[in-house]
């Protein structure tokens, strides 16, 4: 028989007698469903009358029933609310929050509600109660069958494969004392538990767990626990994400006091064995999880400064998944050589990848899951001695001794090279041309660089791939010009954010923002050259000296391919510009110190005479004052004889250019 349900027809109806549903003559209905009166108005109050899926009417339309007959009592197994072969009464209740009710006033018995709100969706305790936790494998496939599970806690801890983190929320906890209330649930509660970072929000009080059996076991506590005022409390149970929680000092004072109790002088170990759940850390409230992120980087810290000779640790039972945290523990600990893994939550053998640095020689990892991923046991041991060459025992059994060449690795990575020009005389043209190029580039006017330019010249400017929302760089600026190849695939783009011709090359470089750039730090290096090409990449930083970003400092990195250009010259026939953000040490060490021009470069202290015959005989020779120097010193200041040298070396032209850079 089919029926459709009009809930917001409000007639008032008689039925007939119904003694399968327990239904007395004198039963109102509501647009054909009955009645059932809230216990007050936290749960299935007024204001939830018209929220959709709330109440006894969303339940017996619920998808789950469809194709069943949601009036029987019995039927088949694996049902939900008393459709199983041993079906009960409507209104009884193994957690003891639904009672006969006593008022006779309608002719029926009263179902008594929960005050604290209903932990699932649908209006009948019983039904919704069977369907959180007793659906069986053919439902939900989540906890074990029976009623009184949380809000989906079976499921949702089942399909937790790595544990993970579970947030546990109790309705109105705010009202409660902590102490009470956390003593109520570890009372009930057949797994020992500890709360982490217990807080309320609104009229909720809410803590977290790691472990999906655990919060499993806390939401079937739900509706088990009955305050001073006759009301059940209401236990929740979702997945969440870790929650975010910084060591204060204090709690770093009782790491610091409680790895120096649990440190062996004598065989420089280190036991962090299941430290979360250490008395002294317990009593001083100190929430030590160490596959926290900020846990684990300070435990890191403090053997860093403390015991960086650490030869043994061991971290097993810390419901461990990822090793990423522990990048650093070569580093911080480079004596190390033994290292407990065991009882952790490691589901591969790539995590070990993250330590595979430290030179370990006797290695745990038994009883996580990553042991049971190979196919055989030699296979495992293979795995694990790819990272570790030098290990020697594995589980607590030995292995045999590792073939190989014991070379030791240089570690010390070689000093940074500095610029390489090939030959001395490429090093004069290319400092000179660099010099000029850039005042005329730095000044207000880069009008006069169509003089270094050819004719055909090509220019573009690229960024890197990762910059693409201008709103969000600071580079925005330059992005509607940006010819980053990887990202631009028309090529009709590709072809107009190519520069052509000298008049459109220098045109584009005058839009872009006026500059400054620290020629100390430049960085040449000479790719090509020959008779009739020169290609040299130049890197460094500049900073902008207008503009909405005045004084960003940017890195640049610069390749010309030129050719030559009169006597001394070069003229540019390609140039491509990359553009990125500067480092914050790029930018700590940028315009630390005056360009080094050979203008400026240090003079010792002359006389009077002396520096009057020095900038005379500069600005008669043409040279700079670091040349005509040399020069004065050179034939013992004698201003003639001087001068009758440079003449001959000029006329003989021994003189290098850079002699004349100013």
């Amino acid at each position: 028989m089919s029926f459709r349900i009009y809930r917001n027809l409000a007639v008032t109806t008689r039925v007939q007698p119904c003694s399968r549903d327990g239904f007395s003559s004198d039963r109102e209905v509501f647009g054909g469903c009955r009645i059932v009166r809230e216990h007050d108005d936290r749960c299935g109050g007024p204001q939830f009358r018209n929220r959709k899926g709330r109440g006894p009417f969303r339940a017996r339309m619920h998808g789950d029933y469809q194709g069943q007959r949601p009036w029987r009592r019995g039927g088949p197994t694996g049902g939900r609310g008393g459709f199983g072969p041993n079906p009960r009464s409507r209104f009884e209740d193994d957690d003891g929050d639904c009672v006969m009710g006593a008022d006779k006033q309608d002719g029926a018995a009263q179902r008594r509600y929960n005050p604290y709100g209903r932990p699932g969706r649908h209006g009948d305790g019983h039904f919704d109660r069977d369907r959180r936790g007793g659906g069986g494998p053919a439902y939900r496939g989540g906890g074990p069958a029976g009623p009184g599970g949380g809000p989906g806690a079976g499921d949702r801890a089942g399909n937790n494969k790595m544990g993970g983190w579970f947030k546990i929320v109790i309705p109105y906890g705010k009202k409660y004392d902590r102490k009470w209330l956390l003593t109520a649930l570890q009372n009930l509660c057949p797994m020992p538990f500890t709360p982490v970072k217990f807080s309320t929000e609104g009229h909720r009080a809410l803590f977290y767990v790691e472990d999906a059996s655990t919060a499993n076991a806390l939401a079937k506590v739900s509706r088990k626990i009955t305050d001073t005022e006759g009301y059940k409390v209401i236990v929740f149970s979702n997945p969440c994400a870790p929650p975010i929680v910084d060591l204060k000092p204090e709690e770093i004072e009782s790491l610091k006091q409680c790895m120096s109790k649990r440190f062996e002088g004598s065989q420089q170990a280190l036991d962090l064995s299941s430290i979360r759940s250490d008395p002294d850390l317990l009593s001083q409230n100190a929430e030590i999880i160490l596959n926290r992120r900020h846990c684990m980087l300070a435990v890191l810290k403090i053997i860093e400064e403390n015991i960086p000779e650490l030869v043994s640790l061991n971290l097993s039972n810390n419901k461990l998944f990822k090793l990423d945290d522990m990048a650093d523990l070569a580093s911080k600990a480079p004596n190390l050589k033994i290292l407990n893994l065991s009882h952790n939550e490691l589901r591969t053998e790539r995590e070990l990848d993250r330590v595979k640095g430290a030179k370990l020689v006797e290695l745990w990892l038994n009883h996580n899951p990553l042991c049971d991923a190979f196919k055989d046991h030699p296979t495992y041991i293979s795995a694990i001695r790819e990272r570790f060459p030098r290990l020697l025992k594995l589980d607590g059994h030995d292995l045999p001794p590792p073939i190989g060449f014991d070379v030791e690795a240089p570690t010390v990575i070689p000093p940074c090279k500095g610029s390489y020009f090939g030959t001395d005389d490429i090093k004069i043209l290319i400092l000179r041309f660099l010099q000029q190029y850039f005042s005329v580039y730095d000044s207000g006017d880069r009008q006069p660089l169509l003089d270094a330019y050819h004719d055909g010249a090509s220019f573009s400017l690229c960024m890197p791939v990762s910059v693409q929302n201008p709103s969000r760089c600071s580079l925005g600026e330059y992005q509607k010009d940006n010819r980053n190849l990887k990202r631009l695939k028309d090529p009709t783009t590709r072809f107009r954010l190519l520069k052509h011709t000298r008049l459109n090359v220098v045109a584009f470089l005058n839009e872009l923002p006026k500059t400054q750039h620290d020629t100390a730090c430049f960085n040449v290096d000479v790719n090509t050259y020959t008779n009739t090409l020169l290609s040299f990449t130049v890197t460094g930083v500049f900073k902008e000296v207008d503009g909405k970003s005045r004084d960003s400092v940017r890195a640049f990195a610069r390749v010309f391919i030129a050719v030559p250009a009169g006597n001394s010259g070069l003229c540019i026939v390609n140039d491509e510009l990359f553009l990125r953000n500067a480092t914050t040490e790029e930018i700590r060490k940028a315009f630390a110190a005056p360009a080094p021009t050979p203008s400026s470069s240090p003079v010792p202290t002359l006389s009077a005479p002396q520096q009057e015959m020095l900038n005379t005989f500069s600005l008669k020779s043409g040279m700079n004052l670091e040349w005509s120097q040399k020069c004065l010193q050179d034939n013992e200041w004698d201003f003639d004889r001087a001068a009758q040298i440079f003449t001959q070396m000029k006329a003989q032209g021994k003189i290098p250019d850079v002699a004349f850079i100013k």
